[in-house]
């Protein structure tokens, strides 16, 4: 197996992140957070931090600096800070102050006084239901969606005439990225434009977002992330650091560094919003589903920028059943803006839909991986593209096997002074694809390079660049070296939506077979070494009549140091075909102390059908890391948001994230059959599927140890003590 090619550096420090930067004559930002969440600034008294040692400058909204809206067509506009007086949740940038060193930006900081016309806020989901909205369009459907068999007027109807009938309320709590690396920038600019070494999900997009805002020509800027310290959809677009460093250089002709603190991040970056879901099943004696109804509500920013899409990115797709209805709705909020994190919509959506569907199996005294086999899907509910490969059933069989899910009994069993439980659940997120372009440049010293402007969060696209492009120029992955987080490079798509070994995979391929037929073209070329013959290419060599050279040889005989082609890869007519999903199956076991209500994660197994694997020791790292999570929603992370709209818990101190003492036992297998009519890499996303149903797996397991159900994550010991 293949490690990391990043991993080096990274563990001996000497990878550079964005803030690792120090030009000369740089100097230092502090972001200014608001202290309500509703309101407008009345006014900014800037005067004492504007005479404070070191201080070159103070940007307000009364004193902005000079910024605009940017859109783009995959994110829209994109908030940008001090553009108007308006203050929509607690937290909010509403200054920038830039001063020689760090910490005396950020004591100036400090001395800005600041007052408000404050208005009421609305900080609880709870409290704003009766105040929801429909969601917007999302993936193509509606907010409410509606499938009835032939004969029946209403889901209602449908539900009523089952002859099983379960129906519950699920909810889930906000969450923040949390990532290791800050939101930081570093901002420069010369004769050529703007330069930004900022940790970002890709660098072409930043660059985008950033020359929208600056009005410039995007040319003009370029965007530097060659390493990410986590982002999980939170550095999916350009943060505040980055536009207000940005700006601020421009203004002040010096090098400008930004970074949130870590309680700053909580706040001023985006978080996954908090849910409401009930859903109601109705299912025959045997376990097939009727009816399914899933209603969703989420919280929302005020400017409705963001919905997690809990019903459409679970109960459309999952189960096969002759009845369904969907509802999306979203509540806006005075809160910190919502965005994508990881498994969006799936995550939360998976909590409740196979909590639900282990409760109905309890109802109906039934397996709970039976009544999942019989209820599985050929293809979504309502549409025709059946799944264009789906080894699901191979998953559970796998895993149930693996786990001993054959000793598990519908009321776990002691150990001592634990009750131990199991419990399981599907796991699928969509296999998509983004729009990538690679370019593939062939040298005279027999190396190659793959290069492409996306980046690597973690997730080891770095690695797999070298290993797709190894395969495509039939070379060692040695001799490759790949190149990413720039924006001068082909444009490569954006590190999220487990979209990139896919969308970049079949870019290279198409890279590849150009840059290979530019060379045969070149070796049979007039005054080439095999001028007009016919030439093969394999293993990294050109072939002709009965000799051979390696590429490097044909390019020195030609006087040439490369020989380069880009290749292009986006969704096509497969759409219109199949549908396309990553499938997996969550098992773990759950020790609960039968004094103290401690739940402890014992030991978890997941088993994957994610088409074909491009290196599985990076790969079960990222399953792995996702099954934590799924643990880390259930017992673990929730922001609290208090009424006032501060963060009670902003910090690494009381938001809660395991450690190594909160997980044992981690496994991961794959079902490994390439989907080839997904692309033609044959593999499907893997960076999300793994977080997805293991929430429920936990809570599952928690009520076979101890038959208390918990409809909220993350659960606490509160929760489980005896009625």
């Amino acid at each position: 197996m293949t490690s990391r090619l990043d991993g080096p550096a990274k563990v001996t420090g000497q990878a550079r992140y964005g803030v690792d930067h120090n030009l000369p004559g740089m100097v230092h930002g502090y972001v200014l957070l608001s202290t309500i969440a509703h309101g407008e600034i009345a006014a900014m008294d800037v005067a004492e931090a504007e005479r404070a040692p070191g201080v070159l400058g103070v940007f307000t909204p009364f004193n902005p600096l000079e910024l605009r809206t940017p859109s783009s067509p995959l994110f829209g506009e994109t908030w940008v800070p001090l553009q108007d007086k308006e203050v929509a949740y607690y937290g909010q940038p509403i200054g920038f102050v830039v001063a020689q060193t760090y910490e005396q930006a950020r004591d100036a900081a400090m001395l800005v006084e600041v007052s408000y016309h404050q208005r009421p806020a609305l900080t609880s989901l709870e409290d704003g239901l009766g105040s929801a909205e429909d969601a917007p369009e999302d993936r193509g459907s509606p907010p409410s969606l509606t499938v009835l068999a032939d004969g029946v007027e209403s889901i209602e109807d449908a539900l009523s005439s089952s002859p099983v009938v379960f129906e519950a309320t699920y909810s889930t709590a906000t969450q923040n990225h949390a990532a290791m690396e800050p939101h930081s920038a570093v901002a420069v600019w010369d004769s050529d434009g703007l330069t930004v070494y900022s940790g970002n999900q890709g660098a072409h997009l930043q660059a985008a977002e950033l020359a929208g805002a600056l009005d410039v020509e995007p040319s003009s800027v370029h965007a530097v992330n060659p390493y990410v310290g986590g982002a999980f959809g939170g550095k999916a677009r350009t943060s505040a650091p980055a536009f207000l460093a940005a700006a601020a250089a421009k203004a002040l002709d010096r090098p400008v560094k930004a970074a949130l603190s870590r309680e700053q991040v909580f706040t001023a970056t985006a978080t996954r919003p908090a849910t409401v879901q009930k859903i109601a099943l109705g299912a025959r004696t045997d376990g097939t589903l009727v009816a399914l109804r899933h209603d969703s509500w989420c919280s929302t920013p005020m400017d409705r920028s963001f919905v997690e899409p809990t019903s459409h990115g679970t109960s459309r797709e999952w189960y096969a059943t002759e009845n369904l209805a969907i509802s999306q709705k979203m509540v806006p909020l005075n809160v910190p803006p919502t965005t994508f994190m990881r498994a969006p919509g799936e995550a939360p959506g998976s909590f409740a839909l196979e909590s639900a569907i282990d409760e109905l199996a309890v109802a109906l005294g039934m397996d709970p991986i039976e009544l999942r086999l019989r209820n599985n899907s050929t293809a979504p509910p309502g549409k025709d593209l059946q799944w264009s490969s789906k080894h699901l059933d191979e998953c559970f069989r796998i895993g149930a096997d693996r786990f001993g899910w054959a000793n598990r009994t519908p009321r776990g069993r002691t150990d001592g002074d634990w009750l131990v439980g199991l419990g399981t659940a599907t796991a699928m997120f969509p296999a998509l694809r983004f729009p990538a372009t690679v370019e593939v440049t062939l040298r005279a010293d027999d190396t190659a390079v793959v290069a492409t402007s996306g980046s690597d969060p973690g997730t080891g696209l770095l690695t797999v660049l070298s290993l797709v492009g190894a395969e495509s120029l039939d070379i060692s992955p040695e001799r490759v070296a790949p190149r990413l987080g720039d924006s001068a490079l082909p444009p490569g798509g954006l590190s999220g939506g487990s979209t990139a070994t896919a969308s970049v995979g079949s870019a290279i391929m198409i890279a590849a077979t150009e840059v290979v037929d530019e060379l045969v073209a070149l070796a049979s070329s007039p005054g080439a070494p095999f001028e007009g013959m016919e030439v093969t290419y394999e293993d990294g060599r050109v072939l002709a009549g009965g000799r051979s050279m390696t590429f490097g040889e044909l390019l020195r005989a030609v006087n040439r140091s490369s020989v380069a082609a880009t290749g292009s890869s986006a969704p096509g007519e497969e759409l219109t075909k199949h549908s396309f999903s990553s499938f997996g199956a969550q098992f773990c076991e759950v020790r609960v102390h039968r004094w103290t209500r401690e739940a402890r994660v014992s030991r978890m197994l997941g088993v994957f059908d994610a088409g074909r694997i491009i290196n599985e020791k990076a790969a079960r790292s990222q399953i792995m890391g996702g099954m934590i999570w799924g643990v880390s929603a259930a017992l673990h992370e929730g922001l609290e948001i208090e009424e006032n709209g501060r963060l009670a818990n902003g910090d690494f101190a009381s938001y809660l994230v395991p450690v190594n003492a909160d997980i044992s036992d981690v496994d991961v297998h794959f079902v490994q059959y390439p989907d080839t009519l997904h692309n033609s890499v044959g593999a499907k996303g893997i960076g999300e599927v793994g977080t997805v149903g293991m929430a429920a797996a936990v809570a599952n397991a928690i009520h076979n140890a101890t038959g208390v159900r918990v409809r909220h994550i993350p659960i606490v010991i509160e929760d489980l003590l005896e009625q």
